[in-house]
């Protein structure tokens, strides 16, 4: 939302609870208030988690013309409650500021799928668009159900032994379905042949602990909320008329921030202020990419620099330092596996699924060549991450790690002691403090009960502006305003 690293928005050190009394955007231009002024409609549909406690905090206070969804951290996926550590269960679902009750037996991602169409087949181009859909999926949904989908998508993944990771694939096919009617619906509106569609992972799979899904990030080191590349390394994709290197690959590191100093300039909006991130889009658009490291042989990404963990994750070039790590290291080794004994049905199939599905299909009509077998082969073998023989070890609780992230993307061979590489420690050591003087003080991570649903009339609410209501125990699926 801001292309700011999070040392300069407070948010380092942890993501913000349900209960906090802060607002993130606070003082920052935002994405969606720079589309706004320049005549965009901008909308948001799914999640917020970026404050509350004021309706100033909420989307449409923060340059959002429309939202639909929630205002906090995830949701249960039939019964729009989410709970934050000690807190009860409140309910968390509205179009704009109004408290919306839906059919307990509809999914989320549905009702997300649907609003996303609704929105782009009434705008029909009348208006320049933008729309951020920020799916739960496949986030878990709360302490008691932590997966969960329509039965009759689970059975489709009955191959799957592990029910946890049954049930997972079948949030992901869901998601999958709502990417390609969302494109379908860009088609359907005649918009795509003067659109930009990104799609993205906020990070890497809890394979493990609180809140897992399951989802692996094999054969990368780490998990969500670790300094190691299963935690940072997403996939992406970019569609557009716009790009001349249609499916190719971009090895480029690109990071979440220059997402605003990008879109902005494939708009033609110009800036007038610094951010963290880069205007990536040159590249992008017109340029076939190059393998990494021959372009941006400096550029740099602070993924972590959080003094009270005392974790620091930096990378400069395609060299990676880190300092410390998080939950004594648990998160610190590869986490899960690929079964080989599982397989997939529709893998003999697997080029003719990709090209009869509905976002190929909305697509091809707008690409000069066709999705071919051998290009779909070319992909998938150039997007795979290969591990080499480990090298020396590093323990980040109790010394410096230095890696060549470009060929030791898994992390294996800590360059740290080797004196050759001394002067590239020192300037990696250098930056990090020159970041550490630019900080402003961490605002997340202080979780205060007494905003809670209990004492809200069993509702996330701007619970700073509307007086406690009496006390209940124990909110559940059953509390106002919608009973399950």
């Amino acid at each position: 939302m801001t292309g700011l690293y999070p040392i300069h928005t407070g948010t380092q050190h942890f993501v913000l609870s349900n209960d906090e009394p802060w607002g993130i955007l606070e003082n920052h231009n935002t994405m969606p208030k720079i589309f706004q002024a320049n005549g965009y409609s901008t909308n948001l549909v799914g999640k917020w988690h970026l404050g509350m406690g004021r309706k100033e905090f909420t989307p449409t206070y923060q340059g959002f013309d429309h939202h639909y969804g929630y205002w906090g951290g995830f949701l249960n996926y039939y019964r729009r409650r989410s709970q934050m550590f000690d807190s009860s269960k409140g309910y968390d679902f509205r179009r704009n500021m109004d408290v919306l009750c839906t059919p307990k037996d509809t999914y989320v991602t549905d009702l997300f799928t649907e609003e996303a169409e609704r929105i782009i087949l009434e705008n029909n181009g009348s208006k320049p668009l933008f729309l951020l859909v920020a799916h739960s999926a496949p986030h878990t949904g709360d302490f008691d159900e932590l997966m969960q989908a329509p039965q009759e998508e689970i059975e489709k993944f009955s191959y799957i032994p592990d029910m946890q990771r049954r049930t997972y694939a079948a949030m992901v096919s869901k998601l999958d379905e709502s990417v390609g009617r969302i494109i379908h619906s860009l088609d359907r509106a005649s918009m795509l042949d003067n659109s930009i569609v990104l799609f993205y992972s906020d990070n890497g799979g809890p394979t493990v602990g609180l809140f897992n899904n399951t989802g692996s990030n094999w054969p990368l080191r780490g998990q969500k909320m670790s300094p190691w590349e299963g935690a940072i390394r997403v996939p992406g994709a970019i569609w557009s008329p716009l790009i001349k290197s249609k499916t190719s690959l971009n090895n480029q590191p690109i990071y979440v921030g220059d997402l605003l100093p990008t879109l902005a300039a494939a708009a033609n909006i110009e800036l007038k202020q610094k951010f963290d991130g880069i205007n990536v889009w040159p590249d992008l658009a017109f340029n076939k990419p190059g393998r990494w490291p021959l372009k941006y042989q400096e550029r740099e990404i602070l993924h972590m620099l959080d003094d009270i963990w005392n974790t620091t994750s930096y990378m400069r070039g395609q060299y990676k330092y880190v300092r410390g790590t998080t939950l004594q290291g648990q998160y610190d080794g590869v986490l899960s596996r690929r079964d080989p004994n599982i397989y997939d049905p529709r893998d003999i199939n697997y080029h003719q699924t990709i090209k009869s599905s509905l976002a190929s299909k909305s697509l091809e009509k707008y690409d000069d060549r066709k999705l071919t077998s051998e290009t779909i082969n070319k992909l998938r073998l150039q997007a795979q991450i290969h591990c080499k023989a480990a090298g020396t070890a590093c323990n980040a609780l109790k010394e410096e790690c230095l890696y060549n992230i470009c060929s030791d993307p898994c992390e294996q061979n800590n360059l740290a002691k080797d004196r050759t590489y001394a002067n590239v420690l020192t300037k990696m050591r250098q930056q990090v403090e020159a970041f550490r003087e630019s900080a402003v003080s961490p605002k997340t991570g202080g979780i205060q009960p007494q905003y809670g649903p209990s004492w809200h009339n069993c509702m996330w609410n701007n619970f700073l502006e509307e007086p406690p209501t009496e006390f209940v125990e124990q909110c559940d699926y059953n509390s106002p305003p919608c009973q399950a």
